[in-house]
């Protein structure tokens, strides 16, 4: 199986799985994400607690990549420190802008590393940082 096997293997996975596409129990923090031009719109529930993101979940329409982003996004925050996250949302947009090309620095990624490619396919960039722009905003806004 070669790489673009694995990726598109993942990207169908993760669309069409609901477990992380649903509501969660009283989310403290609610963000909203559309991408006007292709109509992308997510809507992320997080429950932050001691600055800890201990449950995350997303609801939205749109094309596959956008809700597999977004759904590899929510496995990667669970149970980790807002810093952290902070941490993988500059990795992750730091490899789709190709700042940040070093395989080992993406590990931290695990699956969202996969979409790494998409940065040489320009009308899908929007699709796939979408929800980590919209949390990125809005663990800024928290602050």
């Amino acid at each position: 199986m070669d790489l673009s096997d694995i990726y598109t293997e993942l990207i169908m996975e993760h669309n069409s799985s609901s477990r992380n596409k649903r509501h969660i129990d009283r989310p403290n923090m609610v963000l909203k994400g559309r991408n006007p031009s292709c109509g992308d719109e997510i809507e992320i529930e997080l429950k932050v607690e001691d600055n800890v993101v201990k449950d995350a979940a997303f609801t939205g329409v749109g094309c596959a990549i956008s809700q597999a982003s977004t759904s590899m996004m929510i496995d990667l925050i669970k149970e980790k420190p807002v810093s952290e996250v902070e941490d993988l949302i500059n990795t992750f947009l730091g490899m789709i802008k190709r700042e940040i090309t070093d395989d080992e620095k993406l590990e931290v990624l695990d699956e969202a590393a996969a979409l790494k490619n998409i940065s040489n396919m320009p009308a899908r960039v929007k699709c796939a940082v979408l929800s980590w722009h919209t949390l990125d905003d809005g663990l800024k806004d928290k602050e």
